[in-house]
């Protein structure tokens, strides 16, 4: 449990459950977390700052890497009193961190003294909130027990949650086998992840018995940016008239109907199905933040929405095709019989680097529709080693990539986007995106000081990202996808979370 839990319902607000209150400087260079003095560990012992300090050093030394790039961001910690903590910040001015820090896990100091952190062990850790781990089998299965004197239970945010006296999460290394599983009555919830499976595989007993629900609950939560990224540090790729052509070669509508059964949507956006995605023409704040940089950026990005060509389902329309040979011309690439060549004679080629098998059948039609125009492409799959390997020293021409993203684009943006990463080995700016408009934004980003500001910053980097036509934007879902069986119930989602913790079993079911 962290000191204070994401709102279901607001974008960037978090509700304290260790933490009583919070105050922080005008210029959040600073944050204090004062506790509750009722907060406990499962073991009863009081959580105190010192538990506090102590996770934050923890996790900062061997905690995941989600943990070490936001707490690396501190520059001290100092303990008050025993329920009382304060975190200086090396940069004055970014609130998110602020939040990011009140989610932190609080680890119990006393249990973990003469622990191995970092040994993989199948002893539940102790823990402080409203579960806790009775039986771990390897593997197979984990089962979680409600706490039945929870200290938090009676937090306004935590009514109605946490309702099941049990819970047990089951483990299937093969999809298809959980999935069979589920329909054999096996277990009671099942989230879908495969379009194909979604569209054709949920016409079983159950469900025409109305014994299962099949379900698709609409959400407001920023999908992840999915797209075919194209390394720029390559000199065929660093002409953006070359990654327009390639973008525009791309044929969604016929992937989505035959492959997909038309369940998802273009992604127009790095952020899509977020209010950060830049939509229509810049207007407002956003045309301030873009306004000074007029000189250095596409004239079209102030005098028309971003747009991608769509098809009716079948082949590239000739005018998409001619416009791409067009940019591909402009760039010093000429077809030569059936070959794009320079003027140096050299091919045009291209490798889409894979990891998932899976991805060939979806992006080989792409490949093909590529080698159409006179473009040496072809699909490479590796194995996972070979594939980080090549990732981490940026040997690639294209690779599809996704990037998480939340309600509060942050710091991460930065790992995206930003110039100083573009030459970091292993770093996630993958595309090799080094552009000072893009550096400005991102500062602009982290230094908003409202939800206003932040959002005008959002959009105007996405914009200017969508403009330089790094990635071929994908696709993305804007609603949850799952089966359920009809013992389950639940009261309208909020649009940031699915919530499940707050789910409940029919009264018939709570007496059997």
């Amino acid at each position: 449990t962290g000191q204070y839990a994401p709102s279901g319902d607001e974008p960037a607000s978090s509700y304290g459950l260790i933490a009583r209150s919070v105050e922080y400087s005008e210029n959040r260079s600073w944050v204090v977390f004062n506790l509750r003095p009722e907060a406990r560990f499962h073991d009863g012992t009081p959580i105190t700052a010192y538990d506090v300090a102590f996770s934050y050093r923890t996790l900062l030394k061997e905690g995941h890497p989600l943990y070490r790039t936001s707490l690396q961001e501190v520059s001290r910690v100092d303990i008050l009193n025993p329920l009382r903590i304060r975190f200086v910040l090396k940069r004055a001015g970014n609130p998110l961190l602020i939040l990011r820090l009140g989610e932190m896990p609080v680890l119990a100091q006393h249990y973990w003294k003469g622990r191995d952190f970092k040994a993989t062990t199948f002893e539940p850790p102790l823990g402080s909130g409203p579960y806790r781990i009775t039986s771990v089998t390897p593997g197979r299965q984990i089962v979680f027990e409600r706490v039945k004197d929870y200290w938090g239970k009676d937090l306004a945010v935590n009514r109605g949650k946490y309702n099941f006296d049990r819970m047990e999460v089951e483990f299937y290394r093969d999809s298809d086998v959980a999935f069979e599983a589920f329909k054999a009555g096996e277990f009671d919830i099942y989230i879908e992840h495969q379009a194909k499976n979604w569209d054709s595989g949920y016409n079983f007993p159950a469900i025409r018995r109305g014994d299962v629900i099949k379900a698709q609950i609409p959400h407001q939560i920023p999908t992840q940016t999915q797209g075919l990224f194209m390394n720029s540090r390559r000199p065929a790729f660093s002409d953006v008239r070359v990654r327009e052509a390639l973008g525009l070669m791309f044929n969604f509508e016929w992937t989505n109907r035959t492959l997909f059964g038309g369940a998802y949507q273009r992604a127009m956006s790095y952020y899509p199905n977020s209010e950060f995605s830049a939509a229509g023409l810049p207007v407002g704040h956003e045309w301030l933040l873009l306004k000074p940089y007029r000189e250095q950026l596409p004239p079209r990005l102030f005098t028309e929405p971003f747009s991608l060509p769509q098809t009716d389902g079948r082949g590239i329309p000739r005018e998409t095709l001619r416009k791409a040979l067009g940019l591909l011309a402009e760039a010093g690439w000429k077809l030569n019989g059936q070959r794009l060549q320079n003027a140096a004679g050299q091919p045009l080629r291209l490798e889409l680097l894979l990891v998932n098998p899976n991805l060939e059948r979806i992006l080989q039609p792409y490949v093909e529709t590529l080698a159409s125009i006179g473009i040496d492409a072809r699909l490479r799959t590796v194995d996972r080693a070979q594939y980080k390997q090549r990732l981490d020293q940026f040997d690639f021409d294209m690779i599809l990539m996704t990037l998480n993203q939340t309600l509060s684009p942050g710091l991460e943006q930065w790992q995206y986007f930003h110039s100083s990463q573009a030459g970091v080995k292993g770093s996630k700016n993958y595309a090799g995106i080094a552009n000072p408009v893009v550096d400005h934004l991102l500062e602009q980003l982290l230094a908003a000081q409202t939800r206003d500001e932040q959002v005008a910053a959002g959009k105007a980097l996405d914009r200017v990202l969508l403009w330089q036509h790094y990635i071929v934007p994908n696709w993305y879902l804007n609603n949850h996808r799952l089966a359920y069986r009809n013992r389950l119930a639940f009261v309208t989602t909020p649009p940031y979370t699915l919530g499940l913790n707050a789910w409940w079993l029919k009264s018939s079911e709570k007496d059997r």
